[in-house]
């Protein structure tokens, strides 16, 4: 086990070397700073126990996936701006765009949805988050990798270790059963 003042040494003697080396991955500055001190702080909270010994590499192994997560987190950010800068008016039009705008209500008129409406989809998606939860545990599976993570038949296999038969069989009885289920409650398509 590595005592404090070990844990402390280690973590002068490696910050400006993990510092510049995640500066030159990520490229930015602030990034980088974030993702040394949350590494620091993970090791410090999550492997103190540890013999000293064993730092370096654990060390290491929590920066790698700390840099792979913000690389992650920056895709998704950027394909949520990407998607939403294909809405935005060409500048010859001269206009601001404003996605609220774009939104049209059930009557088919735009505008934003109202407040009971959306408590009323709040509500919703809270019993159909209930309901899936009742199914039993492969059908549930099957139908999270499906339609919640948008994996193929194939994918779904492979993820499930089972045949793409056995998926499309989850599916099919997850998707009738959560069909009953919100009837029952009064929650029709």
């Amino acid at each position: 086990m590595a005592s404090d003042k070990e844990l402390t040494d280690f973590l002068k003697s490696v910050e400006k070397r993990a510092f510049k080396r995640t500066v030159y991955a990520v490229r930015d500055d602030d990034a980088a700073l974030d993702i040394v001190q949350d590494s620091m702080i993970r090791l410090a909270e999550k492997y103190a126990d540890r013999p000293a010994a064993e730092l370096p590499l654990l060390f290491q192994r929590i920066m790698s996936n700390a840099t792979m997560d913000w690389f992650r987190r920056q895709r998704v950010r950027n394909a949520v701006v990407q998607n939403l800068s294909s809405f935005e008016t060409d500048s010859d039009e001269g206009g601001d765009f404003d996605l609220l705008e774009t939104l049209e209500t059930a009557d088919g008129q735009l505008g934003a949805e109202s407040a009971a409406d959306s408590v009323g989809r709040a509500q919703i998606l809270l019993v159909i988050e209930g309901e899936v939860g009742q199914l039993p545990a492969r059908q549930r599976e099957a139908f999270l990798l499906r339609y919640w993570e948008e994996l193929d038949v194939a994918e779904t296999a492979a993820a499930m270790g089972c045949s793409e038969g056995s998926v499309k069989t989850h599916c099919s009885r997850a998707v009738h059963a959560l069909a009953k289920a919100l009837r029952s409650k009064g929650i029709a398509p």
